[in-house]
């Protein structure tokens, strides 16, 4: 079996598709967290609370069932897929493609909810007196607004990313658990813990599972720091 430093080929393969899987999902769906975290923090409209309701409803549903709904939507003969595959040739489900949306999926209320609190901590008034010198809303939310909640981004961006590199339920039902194309490392773990000898690689991809995700929350933790103490000192 082949092997790379401690890891066997397959244990590899995992670790390296749930970093790209998680990475991918995180940066992908940021613009779009920070535009509805933005719409649901300043703005009031008809059916906010449903619209609310809806972002979050990826935390409260059963992952599964998560899962199920973007196979029925995204699959190949799903709502969207079917037609993303037969006019544009694009297949989701059972890629690593699929994977990455899962985890977008599971982890975009996280990175909303982290960006709107940041949001709505902005000082109105220091976005006010940008308008008052001329600022349009372009350039007042790109001059004044994004650096006051970088850290709120930040923290959002990483826990999107850890909840990437641990999900499991949506993943497993929209993509499968194919080696070298689907098989994340929860999902590898779950396979290692069905065969009598797998208990040894299942404890590996356990322990390497905990150290990024630790890694992930002390690194989002330490520069959100650096950041709120740099923009203390430009506004103080």
């Amino acid at each position: 079996m082949t092997r790379v430093g401690i890891l066997t080929g397959v244990e590899y393969d995992a670790l390296m598709l749930s970093l790209k899987v998680a990475i991918c999902s995180a940066v992908t769906s940021l613009p779009i967290a920070v535009a509805v975290a933005v719409v649901l923090a300043r703005h009031s409209f008809p059916g906010k609370s449903l619209v609310d309701g809806l972002v979050h409803l990826p935390l409260i549903l059963p992952p599964v069932v998560t899962g199920y709904i973007l196979l029925l939507t995204l699959g190949q003969r799903g709502v969207i897929g079917e037609w993303l595959d037969r006019v544009l040739g694009i297949v989701i489900a059972f890629r690593w493609t699929g994977a990455a949306v899962a985890s977008a999926v599971m982890g975009f209320p996280l990175m909303v909810q982290a960006i709107r609190l940041s949001i709505e901590g902005v000082d109105r008034r220091l976005e006010e007196a940008s308008s008052t010198l001329g600022a349009n809303r372009a350039m007042v939310f790109l001059t004044v607004t994004l650096p006051l909640i970088l850290p709120g981004i930040l923290a959002g961006l990483i826990l999107s990313f850890a909840r990437g590199l641990g999900e499991f339920g949506a993943t497993i039902t929209f993509v499968s658990n194919i080696p070298g194309e689907t098989q994340t490392i929860p999902l590898a773990i779950y396979s290692f813990t069905q065969s009598p000898t797998g208990d040894v690689p299942a404890l590996r991809l356990t322990v390497i599972s905990v150290v990024l995700s630790l890694a992930a929350l002390m690194l989002s933790n330490r520069l959100s720091l650096v950041l709120k103490r740099r923009l203390q000192g430009r506004t103080a």
